[in-house]
């Protein structure tokens, strides 16, 4: 068959010697690996199409949770009808993958998560035209991400590069990837700024790049991600003021922008986020006066505030929020009297004014809460 004629009986070099759940146990050269081979898939030509051994599976009732010791193999490049490569959660993988990866054009989905790979994402992979979702997350790898990728890859629908070592500026023909609804590049060393090209991502639904080392300001552009639902960007070196152009966030439901550099004052644009939830924006530097406007996000259930340079008094349009249960404006500069509108919140569990110099005035309501005022 064409999987044992162009490849070696595995895709790990010799070295696979360590199998606890004997993923590979009915793997023999002898047999038909269309037919005998678990996780082997092939066309009605007997081309190999799917090869799928993750060290996660199973269903609700039971899960199968093993790990296998070795290298990719670059015999693998052969398999040239392969559609889905899947060896993800096998732990103990090691090794650069090979660009021979690069000749797999029609490959759509790969996913090589949670091992322990090292070395570049491979230039070659500019070459596989038809992929759609691609997670390398969770590995030792290292370097920069090729410019050239982004420019070609442009049906990629899924990119997870998160957990890594990556480092260098995020590519700007990012900007390319006009299909794209999720990007998971959190927990890496990628630093300059966040491409303005990201705005072109119409289609995106998820966005984290938290936990990098990413500076500069939030790009305008990010305003044009209406299909947004869910954003990461704390724990970065972002400074500047939030972008007005936030209240084209139409779909976003969460937002956390905490433990980054930001100054300035909230624009009062951020009112007009009609589904938001979360709102997490801690551990900055941002100042001025709390906008009267986001007593008009009805969606919140939670405003994370603590720790900035906020002033002024407490909006009495946060008394609309009645959903709220998570009030936390702690450690600011805010002043005069708590709003006794604050009292209508119902759902409200939290509430912490602490280290802030402000009049206490409280009604039943309020001064039930679990909350702090120093």
């Amino acid at each position: 068959m064409p999987f044992s004629r162009q490849t070696s009986p595995s895709p790990f070099q010799a070295q696979h010697h360590f199998r606890p759940s004997k993923l590979l146990h009915s793997w023999s050269p002898s047999s038909d690996c269309c037919s005998a081979w678990e996780g082997v898939v092939c066309d009605s030509s007997g081309r190999v199409v799917k090869l799928s051994r993750p060290g996660l599976s199973g269903d609700n009732d039971f899960i199968l949770d093993t790990y296998m010791s070795g290298t990719l193999s670059p015999f693998l490049g052969n398999l040239s009808s392969l559609q889905l490569l899947d060896l993800s959660n096998l732990k103990n993988l090691k090794g650069p993958i090979p660009p021979e990866f690069g000749k797999l054009s029609n490959l759509t989905h790969l996913f090589l998560d949670t091992n322990k790979l090292t070395g570049s994402i491979p230039w070659t992979f500019q070459y596989l035209f038809r992929l759609e979702k691609i997670y390398l997350g969770n590995n030792d790898m290292s370097g920069c991400v090729p410019n050239s990728v982004f420019e070609a890859v442009s049906s990629l629908l899924e990119l997870g590069l998160s957990g890594n070592r990556l480092s260098g500026p995020i590519p700007n023909s990012i900007g390319n990837l006009v299909l794209l609804t999720k990007l998971e590049l959190q927990g890496n060393k990628f630093s300059g700024t966040i491409p303005t090209s990201i705005g072109k991502l119409k289609s995106l639904t998820y966005l984290d790049l938290s936990q990098n080392r990413i500076s500069g300001r939030l790009p305008q552009s990010i305003g044009g991600l209406s299909e947004l639902v869910l954003l990461y960007l704390n724990h970065n070196k972002i400074t500047g003021a939030i972008p007005s152009s936030i209240s084209g966030l139409t779909s976003l439901q969460f937002c956390q922008l905490s433990e980054n550099k930001l100054t300035g004052t909230l624009p009062a644009s951020l009112g007009q986020l009609p589904k938001i939830e979360r709102l997490i924006f801690e551990n900055n530097r941002l100042s001025g006066k709390l906008p009267a406007t986001i007593g008009h996000l009805t969606t919140l259930t939670d405003i994370f505030f603590a720790n900035n340079h906020f002033s002024g008094k407490i909006p009495s349009s946060f008394g609309n929020l009645h959903y709220l249960q998570t009030l936390d404006l702690s450690k600011n500069r805010l002043s005069g009297q708590i709003p006794p509108q604050l009292a209508k919140l119902q759902m409200l569990q939290t509430l912490d004014l602490s280290s802030n110099p402000l009049r206490q005035c409280l009604g039943k309501k309020v001064a039930s809460l679990d909350w702090q005022q120093t």
